[in-house]
C-alpha cells in the first residue's frame, strides 16, 4: 500500500511557517514538509531549507520606443547553492512576483539534487508584458535587468537559463550584458545560449526529451506500453511541442493539443510535425486544421492514458482534479498540479512524475552547457541525447526504488531525495559563522 501523506501528519518545527510567503511558495512547502518528516529531518536544518538564502529585487527603468520611460520590477532569488551555484530560469510575463519567483527557485533546488547535477536553485524574472513590446524594447530591458543583478550572477555563482516568454536570443543578450560589465567574454555564465555562442547541441529540446523519456518510464511502471497510449498534451511551447514529437515517435498517440488560445483533439491521433509548423505560423494551435476545436478545461478530462500539463503552475486543482481521467500525469511544467489536487488524484490510483524529476531535462542538459563551455569542448548531439537519458532514467529508477522503501507516492519520494541529498551536503559543510 502507498501512502500520500498530508500536512495533519505530523507537526512543522517552529519557525519554518514562513508567513511572508504567498499561495505559490506554501504548496512548495507544504510539498518539502511531507518529506522532510520521513526523513525525520532536524530542526536546524528545516529551517535552513526552507529559508531562501538571497532575494533580489530590482527597478528597472527602459527608455521605449515612444521615448517614454517605463519601470519594471525584476526579482533574482538564490534558494539554496549548498550543491553549487544557483541554476534557474529567467521568466517574462506580467504576473511574475516575489513569491513565484522563489518557489521557483526552491523547486529548482530540489531538481538539480532530483537530477544530481552539482547546481543549486535559483530563478528571476520581471513582471511585464512581452507581447506588447517590441524587440528592441525587451533587448533595453533584459540588459538593464542583467546590469541591476550583474554581481550576484556568475559561472562559479548564478546561471540564468530561458524560460516562460524569454529564449536564446534573450540569453545572448544577457551573456553579452555580464561580459561587457566583467571585461572578458563569459559564455558559461548562462545557458540555453545560440550555438554560435557556446549553446550545447540538444539543449533546446532536452526538457521537451526529458518529459518524453520519463513518461515512457511511467508507462512502463504503470504497467502499459506507450505504444498507441493517448496523450494529451497542456501547452504547446517548447517543452509540450517537443514532448508531443518525440512521444508520437515513441509509438505513442498524441489525440489533443491545447496552448494559451485553444486547442484541437482527434482520437484518430494529431500530425504533432504539421501542428508544430502551423504554431510557428500562427503563435497558437487554436484553428489548426485536423481535428475539432477543443478548450484547455475540455483537455484535462479527457479520458487519455497519459496527460502532459506542460502550460503555467496551479492548472490541476481542487476544482477540477475530480473531471480528470488520465492513468498517468506526467509534469512538464513547473507546479502545475496544486498538493490538494495531488492527493485527489493519488487516491484514485493517477501515477504522477512529478515537476522536480519530469522536466529536469532541461537543467541536466544546461548542466552539460556549462561543463562543455568551461572546457572549451563541445560534444555533437548524439552524446547529449544519450548522457541525457541516462541521467533521466537513473533519476527515475532512484525516485521509483525510494517510493518503495518509503511507500510513498512519486513525488514525496523525489522530494525525499533531493531534500536528503541536499541535508547530507549541508551537514558536511558545517554552519559558517
Amino acid at each position: 500500500m502507498v501512502v500520500c501523506l498530508s500536512d495533519s501528519d505530523a507537526s512543522v518545527p517552529r519557525g519554518t511557517e514562513l508567513p511572508g510567503h504567498g499561495a505559490t511558495f506554501g504548496a512548495m512547502l507544504e510539498e518539502f514538509n511531507t518529506a522532510a518528516r520521513l526523513l525525520d529531518l532536524e530542526p536546524g536544518l528545516w529551517k535552513v531549507l526552507t529559508s531562501p538564502k538571497r532575494q533580489i529585487v530590482v527597478s528597472c527603468p527602459v527608455e521605449m520606443d515612444s521615448g517614454e520611460t517605463e519601470v519594471f520590477t525584476g526579482y533574482r532569488v538564490q534558494y539554496n547553492i549548498a550543491l553549487g551555484p544557483a541554476k534557474g530560469g529567467i521568466r517574462f510575463h506580467p504576473a511574475v512576483t516575489l513569491d513565484e519567483v522563489t518557489a521557483l527557485a526552491a523547486w529548482m533546488t530540489w531538481k538539480c539534487a532530483v537530477a544530481q547535477v552539482p547546481f543549486g536553485g535559483g530563478k528571476g524574472g520581471v513582471a511585464c508584458d512581452p507581447t506588447r513590446m517590441s524587440r528592441r524594447e525587451l533587448e533595453r530591458l533584459t540588459r538593464r535587468y542583467v546590469a541591476e543583478i550583474v554581481d550576484a550572477i556568475g559561472p562559479d555563482k548564478d546561471i540564468p537559463a530561458p524560460d516562460v516568454n524569454t529564449n536564446d536570443q534573450v540569453m545572448a543578450w544577457v551573456m553579452d550584458t555580464y561580459s561587457m560589465h566583467t571585461g572578458a567574454t563569459a559564455t558559461a555564465v548562462v545557458t540555453g545560449k545560440p550555438l554560435e555562442l557556446g549553446g550545447s547541441a540538444g539543449r533546446r529540446e532536452a526538457t521537451g526529451r526529458g518529459v518524453s523519456i520519463v513518461a515512457r518510464e511511467a508507462a512502463r511502471h504503470a504497467g502499459f506500453s506507450l505504444d498507441g497510449a493517448r496523450v494529451a498534451v497542456q501547452g504547446f511551447g517548447n517543452v509540450g511541442s517537443v514532448s508531443a514529437r518525440l512521444l508520437r515517435r515513441m509509438g505513442a498517440r498524441v489525440v489533443a493539443v491545447t496552448d494559451w488560445k485553444g486547442g484541437v483533439y482527434d482520437e484518430g491521433g494529431l500530425d504533432v510535425d504539421a501542428m508544430i509548423e502551423y504554431a510557428r505560423q500562427n503563435q497558437t494551435v487554436d484553428g489548426f486544421p485536423a481535428g475539432r476545436p477543443l478548450s484547455n478545461e475540455a483537455l484535462l478530462s479527457l479520458d487519455a492514458d497519459i496527460l502532459v500539463p506542460a502550460a503555467l503552475e496551479n492548472q490541476i486543482t481542487s476544482k477540477n482534479a475530480a473531471g480528470v481521467r488520465a492513468r498517468v500525469i506526467v509534469e512538464g511544467a513547473n507546479g502545475p498540479t496544486t498538493p490538494e489536487a495531488h492527493r485527489q488524484l493519488h487516491e484514485r490510483g493517477v501515477l504522477i512524475v512529478p515537476d522536480i524529476l519530469a522536466n529536469a531535462g532541461g537543467v541536466t542538459a544546461s548542466y552539460f552547457e556549462w561543463v562543455q563551455n568551461r572546457h572549451g569542448y563541445f560534444w555533437p548531439e548524439e552524446d547529449v541525447n544519450e548522457r541525457l537519458e541516462a541521467k533521466m532514467m537513473a533519476a527515475f529508477e532512484t525516485v521509483v526504488k525510494t517510493a518503495r522503501r518509503y511507500r510513498v507516492d512519486l513525488r514525496t519520494a523525489a522530494y525525499v531525495v533531493a531534500i536528503d541529498r541536499v541535508a547530507t551536503v549541508t551537514r558536511m559543510r558545517g554552519m559558517y559563522a
